[in-house]
């Protein structure tokens, strides 16, 4: 059943869902708010969509056009009304294709890629759910992350900066993805529930042909241990005016 939702920290901003489909979620309001964007990045692209969050996001932080894409045609559907609704039609261009098939005809193009990707490999059935589109965007079944990388280098100019969001459990194995790619890690952001608990959620970002050198950023903590919201988190709900 398709929906209007307000999007999180954004007034006046709203964004198609259905429940068909997963709702957004945190991951893409951190991917959307703490990716690096430059001043000199021209051409922005948001590998796995969905029906548009991060593109959404972004557009409060850059005027440069965003192209999304996604495989699954109803979330494309949903993402262009999304763009409509808030009139980001002359920045932000969906494209319903599969990201290793768009990669091909876009070689060294863009300066800044984005991704919020499916989290689990097929074989782990332990997240698996009944619906096909949802396990489409929680498993690797189009898209497992040696692939995403590669795709991620095909359409990076030089020195041009992917930014990813993932499970920290499995950071060593992206690490070791992105240098397979020659996308050198950059800057790595963990994301904890409170002090207390382990990171589950991790941001990190890398640069094509760049030398070595990674910065580790503070933490985000979501939580104190009261269960109140932190300072950080908070900030995350309030409006990013350009």
């Amino acid at each position: 059943m398709k929906r209007l939702d307000d999007v999180l920290g954004y007034k006046n901003m709203k964004i198609y869902q259905d429940s068909q489909f997963f709702s957004f979620s945190l991951d893409s309001i951190i991917l959307g708010n703490y990716s690096t964007v430059r001043y000199r990045d021209k051409m922005i692209v948001d590998f796995c969509t969905g029906n548009g969050i991060i593109p959404l996001i972004l557009s409060r932080r850059t005027n440069k056009p965003i192209i999304g894409v996604e495989i699954q045609s109803k979330l494309c559907d949903l993402a262009n009304e999304t763009i409509l609704y808030n009139h980001l039609e002359n920045q932000i261009t969906i494209e319903c294709k599969d990201i290793k098939d768009y990669s091909l005809h876009h070689l060294d193009e863009f300066d800044l890629v984005l991704c919020n990707p499916p989290y689990f490999k097929v074989e782990d059935v332990n997240f698996f759910h009944n619906s096909y589109e949802k396990r489409v965007a929680r498993h690797e079944i189009y898209l497992n992350l040696n692939e995403l990388c590669t795709c991620a280098k095909k359409v990076l100019k030089e020195h041009g900066t992917f930014c990813l969001v993932h499970r920290s459990d499995r950071l060593i194995e992206i690490i070791e993805e992105f240098r397979k790619a020659n996308i050198e890690p950059k800057r790595i952001k963990f994301i904890y529930e409170n002090i207390h608990t382990m990171s589950n959620l991790v941001l990190i970002e890398g640069q094509k042909s760049g030398n070595i050198g990674l910065k580790i950023d503070k933490p985000l903590i979501l939580y104190n241990l009261d269960g109140s919201i932190t300072e950080e988190y908070l900030k995350l709900q309030e409006e990013v005016i350009l």
